[in-house]
């Protein structure tokens, strides 16, 4: 994502109104469910920093760093990151295969959401996740989330189609579904992070795809009223989205560590 009106229209959905809102909501809650006061985080392929934005608020006593391949979605990131006013995390440019810059068991934690999908190939997934292994320390958490691949061409199109956004928008949402890794694939190449692994996939369709550590603690009650607060900005239409992603990964197992109705 180089161009300008690319960059944009990911970063306006992620917005507090736009329709990637609720998503980044959910995966903050979710996240900070692997997450200690005092951590050093990853978080790879950061974007914009539209959802690097909702952790770092509900665990402003965690230290992020936020990675990202591209100039253009950097800029963007510390624009949004300013307008929040959120000052625990530290941008840096870097490929998330390479992580040159990064010493070996550096992190206490890694996050990657919806950008697995962006590698080339099952090579550079499992350099990937070789390179997060290296920079997690020996009992490092992790949090992975992306597409499963979607057999029909015609499903992949009704994803895409079904949000109703931009033109823009809903053609990158397309070609990312298309590049989805399969369920399979995205499994082996997690292998590298050993046996505390849970995976997790939407029933029905492997839509959505999450890996996360086993290691998991209780949401305290000032994150937990931060997770609220958060939850009724949003949009009637958006907390419907939020309670339909829930379900969908609910039902593999992976249920929401509190209740924000």
């Amino acid at each position: 994502m180089e161009s300008v009106a690319q960059t944009a229209s990911f970063s306006q959905a992620g917005d507090q109104g736009g329709v990637l809102a609720f998503l980044y909501l959910y995966n903050a809650v979710q996240i900070t469910s692997v997450l200690q006061p005092g951590d050093r985080v990853l978080d790879l392929a950061c974007g914009p920093a539209n959802q690097l934005v909702q952790v770092a608020r509900l665990n402003p006593d965690v230290r992020f760093v936020g990675l990202d391949a591209s100039p253009a979605m950097l800029q963007c990131a510390q624009s949004t990151l300013a307008q929040a006013g959120v000052s625990n995390v530290e941008l840096v440019q870097g490929d998330m295969i390479r992580l040159i810059n990064l010493e070996n068991a550096s992190m206490d934690c890694v996050i990657c959401t919806m950008s697995l999908h962006h590698l080339p190939d099952q090579n550079a997934l499992c350099a990937l996740m070789c390179e997060v292994r290296r920079v997690l320390k020996p009992q490092g958490r992790f949090y992975l989330m992306d597409f499963g691949r979607l057999k029909r061409l015609s499903t992949q199109r009704f994803f895409a189609d079904d949000l109703r956004q931009s033109a823009q928008f809903t053609e990158d949402y397309f070609n990312s579904l298309r590049a989805a890794f399969s369920v399979d694939e995205l499994t082996a190449a997690v292998a590298p992070l050993g046996s505390n692994v849970q995976r997790h996939v939407t029933v029905l369709a492997p839509f959505i795809v999450v890996f996360r550590s086993t290691s998991q603690r209780p949401m305290d009650l000032p994150t937990l009223q931060r997770a609220k607060e958060a939850f009724a900005k949003l949009s009637p239409s958006q907390k419907n989205n939020f309670r339909s992603v829930a379900n969908w990964l609910r039902g593999s197992g992976f249920a929401l560590p509190c209740d924000l109705a």
